[in-house]
């Protein structure tokens, strides 16, 4: 059985993997130049050496016994490590947060920069528009955000459209900084200050070197008033913020920029994933349970085991 999946993230390759153990061959589309996705690390070269960035998802927790034996599955591999500073049940990728995705990524057949813009049915399966292997597939998933699934599913599922319509993502603008000398602020995790959401030391985390980063994420309701606002802007009031909590203020950063998160924190839903047996198209993501990196990895696997269960049925 062929499959496409749109999306990899996560939830796309929680499910590819899931279905490539079944003897199933599958091929993820990705707009993105390489792993990461929302779970995201930016690298950058200084003149006192590289320094990374996790400016998407910060930490992760596992909660379910399946996504609990895959994390010592990728601790086993090196690929995540508690990080006590955020909780005791937190854990990070190492050296990064999109080591996770990388470590997924690489069991797989993903096509990146491949920013996919319709799905279409034949009368022999599902055409990926643009693919210029003129490939047709079995089954089709649509594993992004919610507002990026909605064009994709509309023409062939109107209720999994309006689902995913139902369900917005509040975003979120996070400005990154190192500098050249530690900061004099005593903790590597703060939360819920002022404009700060949240802000990190990133460079105290498990398995990180170089100069001193933090990243610094605009609480929601901030970023949703401050969304079109420029780069520049944001970065200097997310600053001055970090600057009003170091005692010593800060020295000249070495390197200041932003990001802007359109689609970051999902409100959830509890459908945990949506597949349309019929048509042979579904959908996963955290969008469809809660917004965690396991409640994407659930809805990946349950997705797969959906669609494995209809194919052993057809046969």
């Amino acid at each position: 059985m062929k499959v496409a999946i749109v999306g990899a993230g996560i939830a796309g390759l929680s499910c590819a993997v899931r279905l490539q153990q079944n003897g199933c061959v599958v091929t993820l589309f990705d707009k993105g130049r390489g792993a990461g996705g929302r779970i995201a690390t930016r690298r950058i070269d200084t003149p006192v050496g590289e320094v990374a960035f996790d400016h998407g998802a910060q930490y992760l927790t596992m909660r379910d016994p399946a996504f609990s034996a895959a994390m010592h599955a990728w601790k086993a591999a090196g690929v995540v490590a508690r990080w006590p500073a955020a909780g005791a049940d937190a854990w990070v990728g190492t050296p990064g947060m999109n080591a996770i995705v990388k470590h997924l990524a690489v069991q797989t057949d993903v096509r990146w920069n491949c920013r996919v813009t319709e799905l279409r049915r034949t009368a022999t399966g599902w055409v990926v528009d643009p693919d210029a292997t003129g490939v047709t597939f079995d089954a089709a998933v649509v594993a992004t955000p919610a507002e990026q699934a909605v064009p994709l599913l509309a023409p062939h599922d109107a209720a999994m459209a309006n689902a995913a319509l139902a369900c917005r993502s509040a975003p979120c603008w996070t400005a990154m900084f190192a500098f050249d000398t530690p900061l004099a602020i005593p903790h590597d995790v703060l939360k819920d200050i002022g404009i700060i959401g949240w802000a990190a030391r990133n460079s105290a985390k498990p398995g990180r070197d170089g100069p001193e980063s933090w990243v610094v994420q605009a609480t929601p309701d901030w970023s949703s008033a401050h969304l079109e606002e420029p780069v520049e802007t944001v970065v200097d009031q997310l600053q001055a913020a970090l600057a009003a909590l170091s005692p010593a203020g800060l020295p000249m950063p070495i390197v200041r920029t932003a990001h802007r998160w359109r689609y970051a924190r999902t409100a959830g839903t509890d459908l945990g994933s949506l597949w349309n047996a019929a048509e042979r198209i579904g959908a996963a993501g955290d969008w469809l349970l809660a917004p965690r990196i396991e409640s994407a990895w659930l809805s990946g696997r349950t997705l797969a085991e959906q669609i494995l269960g209809h194919t052993q049925h057809a046969i």
